[in-house]
């Protein structure tokens, strides 16, 4: 049995208190109503987010409920100043988005999830979901679906069932790995209403020495995605990616 001091546990109930808050949208929450989600009486609530606001992890609005703090976010832009992916693909993921008009993201499995690393909106009226730094779904996205076809071994086993997300999520196993076959095979992947409703998307890899890094992706309303439009974001997506990679070292690919 793995043994937890007392400071690992104070420990993980602030990390949950501060996930909470995230998870909520960062909207402002009263000490009793975070007791009471995480279980934890109300001094003890009250007695972290004393030390977390000290730290300007968490912050008091003016009813003096809490809300995530700017401190969150100088780690957080610490965290991707110092991550090459994101600094050798910044310059082709702003020029995809504006060029396609369409979201551009960029992720990456880290710790065993897949997480946005960055993102830049497109020009037209509608703009695409999740937000940088947001976990998404293997099984129900473009770029979870490369991971599932070339780096299967960075991500955490999936939950067993797979969550469904829209009538359109593949969650019986068989069918995800014929898709996964699929996209092994092409090199690419897709994804249509299978995580959001009315979100579709094309996702390519970034690979360094036969080692999947990251993917990009282009993400917008369905209606944006159908066969010719998907061929010219897959073009562009596919031209961004070698770019990145020779920016990070790898040999042109023909």
């Amino acid at each position: 049995m793995e043994h937890r001091s007392p400071d690992a546990g104070t420990i993980d109930k602030a990390l949950e208190l501060l996930f909470h808050l995230h998870e909520r949208g960062g909207a402002a929450r009263g000490v009793s109503e975070l007791g009471r989600a995480l279980e934890l009486p109300k001094s003890t609530a009250h007695r972290l987010l004393a030390s977390l606001a000290r730290r300007g992890l968490v912050e008091q609005d003016a009813r003096g409920r809490y809300q995530p703090g700017i401190a969150l976010l100088a780690l957080g832009l610490g965290v991707l100043e110092r991550e090459p992916l994101v600094a050798a693909a910044r310059a082709g993921v702003e020029r995809v988005a504006e060029e396609l008009g369409e979201t551009i993201f960029l992720s990456g499995a880290r710790a065993g999830r897949l997480y946005v690393l960055d993102k830049q909106e497109g020009s037209g009226f509608l703009r695409a979901a999740p937000r940088i730094g947001t976990e998404i779904p293997a099984h129900a996205t473009a770029i979870g679906k490369l991971y599932l076809a070339f780096a299967p071994d960075s991500l955490r086993p999936p939950d067993e069932p797979l969550p469904r997300y829209t009538a359109a999520t593949l969650c019986d196993s068989l069918a995800l790995a014929r898709e996964v076959e699929r996209v092994r095979a092409r090199g690419w992947a897709g994804m249509r209403d299978e995580w959001i409703p009315d979100l579709a998307g094309v996702a390519v890899p970034i690979r360094v020495g036969g080692r999947l890094l990251g993917a990009l992706a282009a993400a917008g309303a369905s209606s944006r995605f159908d066969g010719v439009h998907e061929d010219v974001f897959r073009a562009a997506l596919l031209a961004a990616a070698r770019e990145i990679e020779a920016r990070l070292g790898a040999p042109a690919r023909g």
